[in-house]
């Protein structure tokens, strides 16, 4: 009798599981890297992409996705979380912080509701849970829903690196003419560049035939019509001034869902066979949009919006992206875009988009982009990415797919920029971006805790006092005593941005691009010397590594004498984050340190570990390789 009813009880926990797996669909991702909307579907004319066009054809695409950060590990963070590295504190390149323990990622829920979660393989995520579980059933080269328990359904991933940056400058004998290649307004129209752009479109047609492969195996193991398919890029091209940049050059992807007849129940309203969206998504939508699919109430904690399923919410108005720092090179960019207009607010605009980032110059269209900026013989479209940011950039993709015609300070568009920027600074409060410390302070402030809790704490993290001085500090208009009052706040980030809006006035009067000072700057900076020389003993090293910056970068042999003890003081510290802002500050004027040019390349990054190893490394050796041999 016992053996009777342990047999009924398998057989009613099977038959209840089968029915439980038939109702819930299988979710199958084709994700690719580095690539713009480049497809036949998004009428690209030079695009051989058969079989994702027929997905699009058999499914529907998304005319105006956003990826939220123009590069791999901050874009593939805001994927797995459901929220914006910049409130984690994870959108440096290269960095890991901690997730509190009230967020979790997505695929966890997943298998805890019954599902098979499977990626292959790319993770690269700017996070780790506090628990240190993985996410994942399997994540390798071998992960696939093939090896899922019977009568499970799947939630699987497979990522191709084709289209990846490095894969444009891989030899490759080209499958069509760069001759005909047609090459965007900001990149000058020469030979190295074609062939660049060329290469691209070549290996997005590789990525295409491979996507065909998982989708025929998918059909020929009969679950394509009970599998949800999403394709979709992990932020622009690879190609300089795509990725890395927060336009919708930089984070437009491709985006194609197929829904079966099966559970187009669960398809967003406006789903149609062979149409496209005028729905605004984000990656930040992700995470919640696949749990509402499987039946699931995304969590509060979970900032994007789901777009399909159970639970889909009302469609967002705006997207939002994101620059922090890339690799070796810090900025802080945020922007805004209406699905028709973009807002770029550049909280450093003293760095340049072009700043010497090693594996971008690793590309030969960035390589040639670069010596005919230095030869002066190209147009003001293109020599943009190498000169000082404006402040604020305003473009309308309607008349201007390329970004090149900066509206902000057009009259006529003053209420168009006055509305995003409102809604800009809104969601930033809202999110409560810690990126407005500088990444040491940042990891200096939460420790014991999360960057993410630190941020939600008003006393740790006094967001809108700090975002009102980024904002006073980096505007150009802010008169002398209003950066002084900053420089004088209790608050040291508040301190910081201060110093930082004088850095600004300093480059602005050193040339296009901020690099050769001349008598206009020394006169200014002189200007400034009796606060600067107060600062320079600022309890914060932050603040201390600025001022430094601008009177090694700005002033005379004797300010060069004090700014480069203080940087290597912070560079012998034991934070890799004080080590890398200190040294980014000494390359800016390498040439002139000729007198510690000994001592310099001394310097050890013992404590440079983990994701952010490679950065030492980088940062050195453009120092190095600028340092004088003699003086």
């Amino acid at each position: 009798m016992k053996i009777i009813c342990q047999t009924l009880t398998l057989l009613i926990c099977f038959f209840v599981s089968s029915i439980l797996a038939d109702d819930q669909p299988n979710i199958l991702w084709l994700t690719c890297e580095d690539i713009g909307r480049h497809l036949g579907c998004y009428e690209s004319p030079t695009a051989v992409t058969p079989v994702l066009d027929r997905l699009a054809e058999r499914g529907m695409l998304y005319r105006f996705a956003w990826s939220n950060h123009p590069v791999c590990a901050p874009a593939r963070t805001t994927i797995i979380t459901g929220c914006y590295p910049a409130s984690l504190g994870a959108e440096q390149m290269r960095s890991s912080v901690p997730l509190p323990n009230q967020i979790e990622m997505f695929p966890r829920y997943l298998r805890r509701n019954g599902y098979y979660c499977a990626n292959n393989f790319k993770e690269d995520y700017n996070v780790f849970a506090q628990d240190g579980k993985n996410c994942w059933d399997v994540s390798s080269n071998k992960a696939h829903w093939k090896n899922r328990p019977p009568n499970t359904p799947f939630f699987a991933v497979f990522n191709f690196e084709t289209t990846h940056e490095s894969q444009i400058r891989n030899k490759h004998e080209l499958q069509r003419d760069p001759e005909k290649e047609p090459v965007p307004k900001y990149h000058p129209n020469v030979p190295e560049i074609r062939r660049d752009w060329a290469q691209y479109h070549d290996r997005i047609a590789e990525m295409d035939i491979r996507c065909g492969v998982k989708l025929d195996e998918l059909e020929k193991a009969g679950l394509a019509e009970n599998t949800i398919v999403f394709f979709f890029g992990d932020h622009g091209s690879g190609m300089p001034r795509n990725k890395r940049t927060p336009f919708d050059c930089g984070l437009g992807v491709p985006f194609i869902v197929y829904f079966p007849p099966k559970f187009k129940h669960l398809a967003p309203p406006d789903y149609r066979n062979g149409t496209k969206s005028e729905r605004l998504i984000s990656f930040v939508d992700l995470a919640p949009t696949m749990l509402s699919l499987a039946g699931i109430e995304p969590p509060k904690t979970m900032q994007g919006i789901a777009f399909a399923g159970k639970f889909i919410g009302k469609p967002r108005e705006f997207v939002f992206g994101f620059r922090g720092r890339m690799d070796e090179r810090g900025d802080l960019v945020r922007s805004v875009s209406d699905g028709r207009y973009v807002y770029v607010r550049n909280y450093h605009p003293e760095i340049i988009y072009g700043a010497h980032n090693n594996y971008m110059f690793q590309t030969r269209t960035t390589q040639v982009w670069r010596e005919l900026y230095d030869q002066g013989n190209l147009p003001a479209e293109q020599a943009f990415f190498w000169k000082l940011k404006p402040t604020e950039e305003l473009y309308d993709l309607k008349t201007d797919h390329d970004e090149i015609v900066n509206l902000a300070d057009s009259p006529e568009y003053r209420n168009i920029k006055t509305k995003l920027k409102s809604v800009l600074y809104e969601h930033l409060s809202t999110i409560r971006d810690v990126h407005f410390l500088p990444e040491a302070m940042l990891h200096t402030r939460f420790a014991g805790s999360t960057p993410y809790e630190m941020g939600h704490d008003a006393k740790q993290y006094p967001f809108e006092k700090i975002l009102n001085a980024a904002d006073r500090a980096t505007d150009r208009s802010v008169t002398e005593s209003e950066l002084r009052e900053l420089l004088s706040d209790t608050e040291s980030a508040v301190r910081y941005w201060g110093a930082i809006g004088i850095l600004v006035r300093l480059a602005d009067t050193a040339g296009v691009d901020g690099t050769q000072p001349n008598e206009t700057t020394t006169t200014l900076l002189d200007s400034w010397k009796p606060i600067l020389q107060n600062q320079i003993n600022d309890k914060n090293i932050s603040v201390r590594i600025v001022v430094a910056e601008s009177l090694g970068r700005y002033g005379k042999d004797c300010d060069v004498n004090i700014a480069v003890p203080i940087l290597l003081e912070a560079a012998r510290s034991d934070s890799p984050y004080l080590i890398w802002q200190s040294l980014e500050a000494l390359d800016t004027f390498a040439l002139r340190c000729g007198k510690f040019a000994e001592e310099i390349r001394t310097l050890k990054g013992e404590s440079f570990k983990g994701r952010i190893g490679t950065v030492f490394e980088k940062i050195m050796q453009s120092i190095q390789d600028r340092l004088p041999t003699d003086f």
